[in-house]
């Protein structure tokens, strides 16, 4: 029996117990009302003349009352049937007019798949509580969406993430490989790079075991030398660089500390490093740098490949964005290499920053607070674009202002 039906005798049966109710009140008052009439002690003289008597007066009365009483009886269990039926029919079509929002609810959600999550039920009408159990089921659906797509987007960050180190690995071992006179150095030098990388990797598997269990990846903070993190990353793209043709070098002053995961700021330095030794045209130069202003410490990455066009400079943090050089039938990338930068600076509570001259090069800056307490190290700093063409452009400060003495991070 559907829910409509139920409502429908629900309804029209207590609506009709009402009834036989006071209808039941009505008949009781009445035939009491009846039988206390007062008796009748005096002969009755009829309008033609004739007079009849008091027993033959208080029988008629009586036959008249049962009658009545009789036909009271009748026409209320008429009433009440015909009321019945009536209110049975308007219950029924009442019923189906307030749960039709529960069949537009139903229909949709036999509609949504896993793979389609975009549908939305967009009740209309009166702030009822049919109204808010829609707003509920769609808020639920927002919910579900969201953590369909962060799923899909970390898949789709983790096998980005994990290509970069198996190149280096890949291209390290082939170097070395393929060198007859290679050292016991250059083969400590090797295997070296291939720790740091499996390394890397090792943690976006545990990130990825971890975004399976509905937990959150958390930060490792430690006190971390942004200058061996440049030099550690610079090490790791020669052998990279060296096969296409470019030349990379590296820049900083020991003593840059910053409160950070290790592991994440090297993997968005990474990812700078590959985007420049992808792009720069060989017999260029790739610097990565590191360095201090005031209260930041900034970590800098330089080449000298096509640039980016002023107009693409605001979308590049978007995710999947892949410049023209790509898109034009380039080596084929799925543009999160840039966003994910974003998304680990951002955590650390910085900013990243882009200047770049199209057809000349491009400087990514990655800007963190300075870990508190530590003194300023002995630096020089850019000051302002370069006159060469070909030069290096400097990193942008970061618009967000900071106190002398940031606050520590905590994860």
């Amino acid at each position: 029996m559907s829910i409509r039906l139920r409502l429908a005798l629900t309804y029209s049966l207590v609506l009709c117990l009402l009834a036989a109710v006071a209808v039941g009140s009505i008949y009781v008052a009445l035939a009491h009302a009846v039988d206390s009439e007062p008796v009748v002690t005096q002969p009755v003289r009829l309008p033609d003349g004739r007079i009849i008597g008091t027993e033959t007066t208080q029988t008629v009365r009586r036959f008249t009352n049962a009658a009545t009483l009789d036909k009271l009886r009748t026409y209320s269990v008429g009433a009440l049937i015909v009321l019945f039926l009536a209110s049975f029919g308007v219950s029924y079509w009442i019923a189906g007019y307030l749960l039709r929002p529960i069949g537009r609810i139903t229909r949709v959600a036999r509609d949504i798949s896993a793979t389609d999550l975009t549908r939305r039920i967009a009740l209309q009408g009166p702030d009822d509580e049919l109204h808010q159990l829609a707003d509920t089921f769609d808020d639920m659906l927002g919910r579900l969406d969201e953590a369909f797509a962060s799923q899909r987007q970390f898949i789709q960050e983790a096998s980005h993430e994990l290509r970069n180190p198996l190149a280096v690995i890949r291209t390290n071992l082939e170097v070395t490989l393929t060198d007859p006179d290679a050292s016991t150095d250059d083969l400590r030098h090797t295997a070296e790079v291939v720790e740091r990388s499996t390394d890397r990797m090792t943690r976006l598997v545990d990130d990825l075991l971890l975004y399976a269990r509905n937990e959150t990846p958390s930060l490792d903070l430690d006190a971390i030398d942004a200058a061996a993190l440049v030099q550690e990353a610079a090490d790791e793209f020669r052998a990279p660089a060296e096969a296409r043709g470019l030349t990379i070098s590296w820049d900083a002053h020991p003593g840059l500390f910053v409160t950070g995961d290790r592991n994440a700021l090297r993997q968005a330095l990474a990812n700078l490093l590959a985007n420049a030794t992808r792009l720069a045209p060989s017999g260029t130069q790739v610097r990565a740098r590191a360095g201090r202003e005031g209260p930041w410490i900034w970590l800098a990455v330089d080449d000298q490949g096509p640039g980016i066009a002023p107009d693409d400079q605001d979308r590049i943090f978007q995710r999947f964005w892949r410049g023209d050089a790509e898109r034009a039938g380039g080596e084929k990338r799925s543009g999160l290499g840039l966003t994910i930068v974003r998304q680990i600076v951002e955590a650390h509570g910085g900013e990243v920053k882009l200047v770049s001259v199209l057809g000349h090069g491009s400087t990514f800056a990655i800007w963190l607070p300075a870990l508190v307490g530590e003194p300023a190290p002995p630096t020089t700093l850019p000051s302002g674009p370069p006159v060469e063409p070909l030069a290096p452009v400097a990193p942008v400060a970061p618009s967000t202002p900071v106190s002398a003495d940031p606050p520590r991070l905590t994860p």
